[in-house]
């Protein structure tokens, strides 16, 4: 199979735009300030933008996006035509494949917890001269740089991974060629013993 500057520039794109999602979701993160309500002794939590929530939500739709594209053209390594068998490529290929899934999962992972979380407020009031402290949930600092790293790990899986497929996919030739040499061991011999014996008889 030839590589395609297509496939490669849409998996590219699709992950370096997640990336900035995500870059963008860990810098926006929803922060919360206690303020006291003017019409009771009552405290309550007042959130900022949730911004996060949507970048977070979107860069995990476009890694899933280009998932879907890369291996679906790869036939996910299972299903394809075959492989060539016992070369580096195809070994490299299953590696990379791997690395693939692995930080691929966990960008997605890090990116719908922290969107969750960033979406969650704390909704409940306390009283303002009250022994309890009210405390705000937020997201913790860390989850979207987490999925932000991981992206850019799921992107040179994924590049290395497509090179090292097409380089070792043999678009079916390896299957048959074993079959192909049977054929050309079996079948023409005959042929030329056959011609032998009659020029014999004569």
């Amino acid at each position: 199979m030839a590589v395609s500057v297509s496939i490669f520039a849409i998996v590219t794109s699709l992950h370096l735009i997640a990336f900035v999602l995500a870059i963008g979701a860990e810098r926006r993160r929803s922060s919360a300030k206690v303020v006291p309500d003017q019409y009771d002794e009552q405290t309550y939590c007042v959130y900022e933008s949730d911004a996060s929530t949507v970048y977070g939500l979107v860069a995990f739709g476009l890694l899933l996006i280009s998932q879907a594209v890369l291996h679906g053209v790869t036939r996910c390594l299972c299903f394809g035509k075959g492989l060539a068998t016992g070369t580096s490529n195809t070994t490299c290929a299953i590696f990379f494949f791997i690395v693939s899934w692995i930080s691929f999962l966990g960008a997605e992972a890090c990116l719908l917890a922290g969107s969750a979380r960033n979406a969650y407020h704390t909704k409940y009031r306390t009283a303002f001269h009250g022994g309890e402290q009210l405390s705000c949930a937020t997201l913790r600092k860390g989850v979207f740089a987490a999925g932000a790293a991981l992206t850019l790990l799921s992107l040179l899986g994924s590049v290395l991974y497509y090179w090292t497929h097409s380089r070792a996919d043999t678009g079916g030739w390896e299957k048959h060629r074993n079959e192909g040499l049977g054929m050309t061991a079996s079948d023409f011999p005959q042929p030329l013993q056959q011609r032998a014996n009659e020029f014999e008889k004569v």
